[in-house]
């Protein structure tokens, strides 16, 4: 690996689309430039892929089943700042605009060429000033420290295991303290169909992880009528 493919390897990148083929073949490329590539079929597992990884960049399909590409890009706005590049088939220009104006940091038109998608990749992170060497956001919940980046948790210095389940319902409630989220929400976050009262139960799960009162919790407190929040103390 050369030495500009070493840096780039420090970068994790989430591709997002549900041609199959078209991912695989992202995904091959990235990798084969040195960085670290996820992927997700659509909106739901690009959530689910957000609440486990922290990523540098994301490539987002716009025309997708579900939610589109410019519906996720909106949405995500409300809560990250990671740089989107989208990619689409279309190339009105009023297309291009409604992408800007939702939140994307760039557009590319399909077909394109592979090296100049990783021209532009390497543009956004260089203007995001995204790196390793950034302050790791932590989140403190009395005894216990939460490191959203890595998705440890920590109680005085020992590690408590976290399912995946239960990391991604910590890493999405720590985005937004003392902010509800619906049971709905968070179900889609953690994705697999799965269903409210699931969502319940790993709350429970994740009370007990983090040294909640079950009578009386503090730090994941119940939102009536709405679902839960993430209240640090």
């Amino acid at each position: 690996m050369s030495e500009e493919n070493s840096n780039l390897a420090l970068f994790h990148l989430l591709v997002v689309d549900d041609d199959s083929r078209l991912r695989a073949l992202l995904v091959k490329f990235l990798t084969e430039q040195g960085f670290r590539v996820q992927s997700a079929s659509n909106a739901a597992e690009a959530r689910s892929q957000l609440a486990c990884h922290h990523f540098d960049a994301i490539v987002l399909d716009v025309m997708m089943p579900g939610e589109s590409g410019t519906e996720l890009t909106q949405s995500l706005r409300e809560t990250i700042t990671t740089p989107i590049l989208l990619l689409t088939a279309r190339d009105q220009l009023d297309d291009k605009i409604n992408g800007f104006d939702l939140g994307a940091d760039d557009y590319l038109t399909k077909p394109f060429e592979p090296m100049e998608l990783l021209a532009r990749i390497r543009s956004l992170i260089r203007r995001s000033g995204t790196s390793q060497e950034k302050t790791k956001a932590e989140i403190n919940l009395g005894l216990y420290t939460f490191n959203m980046q890595s998705g440890q948790l920590l109680c005085q210095n020992e590690v408590i295991y976290l399912t995946s389940t239960e990391m991604i319902l910590l890493r999405t409630l720590s985005q937004t303290p003392h902010q509800p989220f619906s049971r709905e929400e968070l179900a889609q976050r953690i994705g697999h169909r799965v269903s409210e009262r699931t969502v319940d139960v790993q709350i429970t799960r994740l009370r007990k992880k983090v040294g909640d009162d079950p009578k009386n919790p503090r730090t994941i407190q119940t939102i009536r009528h709405i679902g839960y929040a993430l209240c640090p103390h």
